[in-house]
């Protein structure tokens, strides 16, 4: 290990060093607290509850009582680590090897949330705080996001807290640090198709009702037609069947169900409402096509679920805050950020409720990845980046 390191590296190691996975806290907070508290912070952390959920930790903290008040947000929670024995370093070491950090988080965002203490640390060292700057940290980004986000920023608007503009430190850059800033989201839509037959033998068809035929017709009457061809803002949506399961281990018996689930990523064409209803269209076109059986048409026997809460689009419309962010990242990159709203979904779906919001942190290359890492010249970079968003926006 280098015999010293920048200050983000230092606090990007202690975060790494925390086993954070969803929902455990795992100190990461607990570090925060103490840094932020140093710096001047006034620091809560809440806890948030609901059934059937685990409860999670999280944590608001503020400097400043005027505007403009610009916030950062971010999850201290990573998921699970997977086989350690294939990786290079203990996952919650933050051991560094040729240049680079390797941890769980290290991207994804621990590496985001340190660059920004460090840059705000060095703002308030050189600058007379001329607004507010505020941490908007969670513990259940990775999780089910009921426990989070969501409910911190209720919890904060109910004590009057007004936030005018957020930056999320997600891993949105492909390559390099200035590669990208997202400006939206597609949103996100799961569900679960049960196809019900008859359990028989193999040998006797005509004695059952094979799900597994029903449920091919079902899935190719979803997913022959493409469902739009995108938007100017965002991507056509897609729709993935991400497993097919039929509960049978028998080769020479037929199955008495079999389920498919599917998740959409949807563009500002649609609602989860108007989505629902044109996959349940789909699905009765394909459970009402000609299928003979005892000599006669028969549908298809199904049912259709929707698993967990709709993520919906999301885009962010503030030029002001759009540009100010770009022309940061140009005047320490020297790069034009292409702005994207591609890939998954964040917390700014919820934040963008509140106030203008945009994303932009590491490479995003090893997220959640074996050996997840980040080079320490790319926390140096952000950490730079951050600061002159600061620079500019509190001027």
């Amino acid at each position: 290990m280098p015999s010293s390191i920048s200050r983000s590296a230092e606090i990007l190691r202690d975060l790494l060093r925390c086993r954070s996975v969803t929902p455990h806290e795992g100190g990461a907070l607990g570090i925060l607290q103490k840094e932020l508290r140093h710096l001047g912070f006034v620091v809560q952390r809440v806890t948030f509850s609901a059934d059937n959920t685990a409860d999670v930790e999280n944590l608001y903290a503020r400097i400043g009582a005027n505007s403009p008040h610009i916030c950062f947000a971010g999850h201290t929670d990573v998921v699970p680590v997977g086989p350690v024995e294939k990786w290079e370093a203990d996952p919650f070491a933050g051991e560094i090897k040729d240049g680079e950090m390797i941890g769980r988080g290290a991207v994804d965002m621990k590496g985001g949330i340190a660059c920004f203490l460090s840059a705000v640390e060095t703002y308030l060292k050189t600058n007379s705080l001329n607004g507010s700057i505020s941490f908007l940290i969670t513990g259940d980004e990775e999780g089910p996001s009921i426990n989070g986000t969501d409910k911190l920023l209720k919890w904060a608007d109910q004590r009057g807290e007004i936030f005018n503009a957020c930056i999320v430190g997600e891993p949105v850059n492909p390559e390099a640090i200035g590669d990208m800033i997202k400006i939206g989201r597609r949103g996100s839509l799961s569900g679960r198709l049960t196809v019900n037959g008859i359990q028989g033998h193999s040998a006797y068809p005509h004695l059952a009702d094979n799900p597994a035929h029903g449920m091919v017709d079902m899935l190719d009457h979803l997913l022959n037609t493409p469902f739009d061809e995108g938007t100017h803002d965002f991507q056509p949506t897609n729709l993935e069947v991400t497993s097919i399961d039929i509960d049978n281990k028998a080769v020479n018996v037929i199955a008495a169900k079999a389920e498919a689930s599917f998740n959409v990523r949807f563009n500002d064409i649609w609602d989860d409402e108007t989505l629902k209803k044109e996959i349940v269209k789909r699905f009765e076109k394909g459970a009402n096509a000609k299928r003979i059986r005892h000599g006669k048409s028969e549908p298809i026997n199904y049912a259709v679920e929707w698993i967990g809460r709709v993520s919906p689009v999301f885009l962010t419309h503030d030029e002001t805050l759009i540009s100010l962010v770009s022309n940061s990242i140009e005047k320490v990159t020297g790069k034009k950020p292409e702005l994207s709203t591609g890939g998954g979904t964040s917390d700014a779906r919820f934040i963008k409720d509140y106030c203008p919001v945009v994303e932009f942190g590491l490479v995003g290359q090893t997220m959640h990845q074996i050996n997840e890492r980040t080079a320490l010249a790319d926390l140096n970079i952000l950490t730079d980046v951050y600061g002159q968003i600061l620079q500019d926006y509190l001027a």
